[in-house]
């Protein structure tokens, strides 16, 4: 079972599942029905005739867990250099603007780690390790934050002021003065 959030299951919950299989595979030796053990144990019969399968063919052994699906790829130490590389700017490492996108942090591992992730690999491993997308305020370089200020407070409130008066008014479509 997989989650949004890109994890799994819990070490715990691993072995709840792992002693689960070998309750099975203990009453599979015993010759009982699928049925029965799938509402003993409360799964799925189909998980139990899958675990059956996999009984036949390789044993109990077949049905021990295989340990977490896949494990991190960029260790912990690895990790804190390509936070490192990151807090340099994208500058430093060839581009001209100042924005990290997803492509360009792949870019960086693949020339550093020698490894290819994927772009959502990229994400997952950023959002992982507590890092969250940003998107840069779009914001001209030429931008003067004072003059910006000093027309909210001035030139603002007169052009709100400039709106048609407000007076006794018809919700008629047709022209109050029409016959």
């Amino acid at each position: 079972m997989r989650y949004p959030q890109g994890g799994g299951l819990t070490a715990e919950r691993q072995q709840f599942r792992e002693e689960l299989r070998l309750k099975a595979a203990e009453r599979f030796a015993q010759g009982e029905a699928s049925l029965v053990i799938a509402k003993d144990l409360r799964v799925s019969v189909r998980s139990v005739q899958r675990w059956r399968q996999m009984w036949d063919k390789g044993g109990p052994r077949a049905l021990r867990s295989q340990g977490p699906a896949s494990l991190p790829r960029l260790s912990e130490k690895q990790f804190a250099q390509l936070e490192a590389e990151l807090a340099k700017g994208p500058a430093a490492h060839g581009w001209e603007d100042q924005r990290w996108t997803l492509s360009r942090v792949k870019t960086v591992i693949g020339r550093r780690f020698h490894l290819t992730y994927t772009i959502q690999g990229v994400r997952k491993l950023l959002v992982r390790n507590g890092w969250s997308c940003q998107v840069p305020a779009r914001r001209a370089i030429e931008r003067d934050d004072d003059a910006v200020a000093g027309w909210v407070k001035e030139v603002w409130p007169c052009a709100e002021d400039s709106r048609r008066p407000m007076g006794p008014g018809s919700s008629s479509r047709t022209r109050p003065d029409s016959p």
